[in-house]
């Protein structure tokens, strides 16, 4: 077909009599075949317009047999596989042509359609496709062995088709390279049994072929670098060294690729002047995406979000690049919030919280809430920018804008936390707005922040009681947080508190549905009514300050999600293999090897084939799925039951190459980079 503007005037619904009485009439006057190109046009936009043609089989199929490519491309059949019988001899002519482009048509739609009278006579025209002197016959084919394996795994295995796969990958065509190895990888991601291992010398040529690849190529061939696991650090940094010239091409997917392949090959590293100066050369690629259009720029800031949580180096001196510009899309000034607190540190601290007072002033409701909550979580990441912080959030409460006061009252909930005893002078600032709080999560904080406060708080016995005379309507998070300050209240100043505590406590016990509620009240009202001192070193025991530890992802699980850069997995920061929003994605792991750094080893996520099997139950211990009836033995369980209330209060491996023939820091100096972690998402 032509341009989409030309090819407008096809997409208009007909009726299959009249398609078929036009191509009979061509069939007589139509000698240049213009009129049966113009009809088959149609039909071919009324199926994509979602109209059922399949009626129109037979007659298309007559078309077949005219030597005019345009045409041949035009076939269509999937939808009558009774008939299929009538196409499947021209298919067979076709696949003997002299023009390789009908050659390679006719094994690509044989392929694509997964009926056994397709599949089995695609056998023998596929196996000398494969050997064609043409290279785009050779590198159409290697697609169709991925195909027919995903309609017939066996009848690939039978006929050696995978062997035959492996041998195109020393084809003298980087194109024919690149189709093999894109059928290959396909092919393990599809099976359990088969997975792909590369050698160094396979690798190597592969490597060479990239310069000569279309940039679709190029990342079907840097993908399949995963699969080789270096056995020294030498092999693993003249590999990287050698792709890493792919970080200044023009396409994002080869430049999110490429850095995918470095981050993998940085495991088997051990000389960090290397690892710097790959951490050096990432940099730049990475900010050159943010000039992209907004669906790239958010694909590219996941994908950092995820690389400066495992190597900061890279952009640790860019923040500013990060600033969110005024006409960018809500989904990228979040991700830029995200990699900003990130790159916080003392030197730029300010310069970062300057920026989130602008963003806290925006009309994006949602934005100003994120630009505020970064303000609170820059102040408990970076200490010496804390005082910074609460005179920047004391002054979003003059403003009065009701979301950015209930914020600011949660985030500095958490400050207190982090610096205990230091920022009480701002506590009547905060009652002061009580009455703009009608959000659960603010009331709750400010709750919490009366009753942990609640002797430095002159007019406290007042403020407990008005918030509590709406006790029964709140909801759950506010009321669990009342029942909490209330106790606090009680322990700190009985004489004040010992009408409320037992009125709050039996609303929360016999009023309430909520069972975690009740199940406080109780615990409570038992531990007030035993024991006063026992009460009081438990309510209010002394809590470790909260700190950004918590906000960091497991370094293991960070590797393994690294290995998806580029994917949807590292957009939901989801690994595919363990969700299930990717069904037929397969696991990807880091292998060990000699060459395995500490720091990666350390951390190091097995493959389920690889973890050791739990020990066998006790034969004595039976899996039931109902309780023992009264009376009824269970043997093996009468111990167990009694002991409760007397407590209670590989696969096979498709080898490429010689195979044939032949920092979670834990204070690795090797790692001194990671010592400067930054903090992982929510």
């Amino acid at each position: 077909m032509a341009t989409g503007g030309q090819d407008a005037k096809f997409f208009a619904r007909g009726k299959i009599q009249e398609f078929r009485n036009e191509l009979k009439e061509a069939e007589a006057k139509d000698k240049k075949f213009v009129k049966r190109k113009v009809i088959l046009k149609k039909i071919v936009a009324n199926i994509t317009m979602g109209n059922d043609m399949s009626a129109l089989f037979p007659d298309v199929v007559q078309c077949m047999s005219i030597q005019v490519l345009e045409i041949k491309k035009s076939g269509y059949g999937k939808g009558k596989p009774d008939q299929i019988n009538f196409a499947v001899q021209h298919f067979l002519q076709d696949c003997a042509d002299r023009n390789p482009l009908i050659r390679a048509l006719a094994i690509r739609t044989m392929s694509y359609i997964p009926l056994p009278i397709v599949t089995t006579n695609l056998i023998d025209p596929l196996r000398h496709c494969l050997k064609d002197q043409d290279p785009y016959v050779r590198k159409t084919a290697a697609i169709c062995v991925a195909k027919l394996y995903a309609h017939d795994p066996k009848l690939v295995d039978k006929h050696n088709f995978l062997a035959m796969l492996r041998d195109l990958l020393k084809d003298a065509n980087p194109t024919v390279v690149a189709n093999a190895v894109a059928a290959l990888t396909e092919i393990s991601e599809r099976s359990d049994d088969i997975s792909l291992k590369l050698s160094i010398e396979v690798a190597n040529k592969l490597i060479a072929a990239l310069n000569e690849c279309s940039e679709w190529g190029q990342i079907y061939i840097l993908d399949c670098l995963l699969s080789f696991v270096p056995q020294t650090t030498t092999d693993a940094e003249v590999l990287a060294e050698k792709i890493s010239m792919r970080l200044q091409h023009a396409n994002s997917a080869v430049v999110l690729t490429t850095i995918k392949i470095l981050l993998y090959l940085m495991n088997y590293m051990d000389n960090r002047d290397a690892i710097n100066h790959l951490c050096k050369k990432m940099g730049p690629p990475l900010v050159t995406l943010l000039s992209a259009g907004p669906e790239v720029q958010y694909v590219a800031l996941r994908n950092i979000l995820l690389i400066i949580q495992r190597r900061p180096a890279v952009l640790k001196n860019d923040v500013k690049v990060f600033f969110c510009k005024y006409n960018d899309p809500i989904y990228v000034k979040l991700a830029k919030l995200e990699i900003m607190y990130r790159l916080a540190r003392e030197e730029n601290a300010k310069a970062v919280l300057l920026e989130l007072q602008e963003y806290a002033s925006e009309v994006d409701i949602d934005f100003v809430r994120k630009a505020v909550r970064t303000m609170g979580r820059l102040a408990i990441k970076v200490a010496p920018a804390a005082d910074q912080c609460i005179d920047s959030l004391l002054s979003l409460l003059e403003t009065k804008v009701t979301y950015v006061v209930q914020e600011a009252v949660v985030v500095i909930k958490d400050i207190f936390r982090r610096y205990p005893s230091k920022y009480e002078g701002i506590i009547p600032t905060l009652c002061e707005n009580i009455d703009a709080l009608d959000e659960p999560d603010a009331r709750a904080a400010m709750v919490w922040i009366i009753g942990q406060y609640a002797e430095r708080i002159d007019n406290v016995e007042d403020l407990i009681e008005d918030l509590t005379l709406n006790f029964l309507s709140e909801s759950a998070e506010v009321q669990l947080a009342l029942l909490t300050a209330v106790v606090k209240f009680f322990i700190k100043k009985p004489e004040k508190g010992k009408e409320l505590v037992p009125k709050v406590l039996k609303w929360a016990t016999e009023e309430v549905d909520n069972p975690d509620l009740r199940d406080r009240g109780y615990m409570y009202w038992r531990l007030l009514s035993t024991d006063a001192t026992a009460a009081k070193e438990v309510v209010l025991a002394e809590k470790p300050p909260i700190s950004t530890d918590t906000d960091r992802m497991e370094r293991g699980a960070l590797d393994q999600l690294l290995l998806h850069a580029g994917t949807l997995g590292s957009i939901y920061h989801k690994n595919p293999e363990a969700s299930t929003f990717i069904r037929t994605s397969k696991g990807k792991w880091l292998t060990d090897s000699p060459a395995l750094n500490q720091a990666s080893r350390a951390a190091l996520v097995h493959r389920p084939e690889d973890m050791p099997l739990l020990p066998a139950l006790p034969k004595t211990t039976i899996m039931r799925d109902r309780p023992p009836e009264p009376g009824e033995e269970v043997p093996g369980l009468q111990n167990r039951y009694t002991e409760e209330n007397n407590s209670r209060a590989d696969a096979s491996s498709l080898l490429i190459g010689a195979g044939d023939d032949d920092e979670l820091d834990n204070g690795n100096d090797d790692d001194a980079d990671d010592d400067e972690r930054l903090p992982v998402g929510e």
